[in-house]
């Protein structure tokens, strides 16, 4: 008996699915963040446990299963090679979860993804052929992700109580939240990208004019990411992920902006079946 396991991970957490030749659903599974590339022993530890619940649910054992893992970290060849070799499956494709992502958004037709949540990542296809850009993670990108957000907003508070940027409301607000200056570094010296993401819904959500600023300059960031894969076209824009929501009203405005096909698990379930197919 041959089965497909299709699996999404990132910061938030993990999500499986087990689905049969037909596409029909026979179990499903959760577990904890993974970031292959930032945490592979807790990366691992996530994904065994979201597809171990779905192989219960399914009757499956890890020889039944042909997987595809869209994960964060998995376009980086060395992470993902070791991932993929510690796994029990009988095949395993790991990719990055941009990938999935995309192909459960936009199925086979062209178009453009925007992926934001913790992180941030773009994808775009053409004629079947699928790209992957950003998403190299907080230190070095994800532009207009919450992380990135919550970073940004901490860095101005500090700016505006030092006088080298205007004050608000808001940016005050949160030097008095966090103890001021010393509290603020104190927290980002431990804090992980989803804890800076936490500060990102009252960015979204705020009618400050020192939150609009920081919000309005990640919404253009994107936006001329978008310009650029469009490459003089207008494909279709499909924003997922947890400011997903936020950016398509925002883009909408420039961009033609249409609901995700499917989900970031329905994508890796699709590419699992093409790739039993393939074997």
């Amino acid at each position: 008996m041959v089965l497909y396991l299709g699996l999404d991970g990132g910061g938030t957490g993990c999500r499986a699915a087990i689905c049969d030749h037909a596409g029909q659903l026979l179990g499903r599974g959760e577990g904890g963040p993974a970031n292959i590339n930032s945490d592979p022993q807790g990366a691992t530890v996530s994904i065994l446990a979201a597809a171990t619940a779905a192989m219960v649910q399914a009757g499956a054992t890890p020889a039944d299963l042909v997987a595809v893992l869209g994960v964060a970290g998995g376009g980086l060849a060395r992470p993902a090679a070791l991932m993929r070799d510690s796994l029990p499956f009988a095949r395993t494709l790991v990719v990055n979860d941009a990938v999935t992502a995309a192909r459960g958004a936009l199925g086979t037709a062209d178009g453009i993804l925007v992926a934001v949540g913790t992180g941030s990542v773009l994808a775009v296809q053409r004629g079947g052929d699928l790209r992957q850009f950003g998403g190299r993670g907080f230190l070095m990108g994800d532009e207009g992700s919450g992380a990135v957000l919550g970073r940004t907003l901490l860095a101005q508070a500090m700016r505006a109580g030092d006088g080298f940027a205007p004050d608000s409301p808001l940016l005050a607000a949160i030097r008095d939240e966090f103890g001021g200056h010393e509290g603020i570094i104190a927290f980002g010296t431990t804090a992980s990208p989803a804890d800076f993401a936490t500060l990102a819904p009252r960015l979204i959500a705020t009618q400050d004019p020192e939150g609009r600023r920081i919000r309005d300059q990640a919404v253009a960031q994107i936006s001329d990411a978008i310009r650029v894969l469009q490459q003089g076209r207008n494909l279709p824009v499909v924003c997922l992920g947890g400011l997903g929501p936020f950016y398509a009203g925002q883009l909408a405005r420039d961009w033609d902006v249409r609901p995700a096909l499917g989900s970031s698990v329905d994508g890796a379930l699709a590419m699992a079946r093409d790739l039993g197919v393939e074997a």
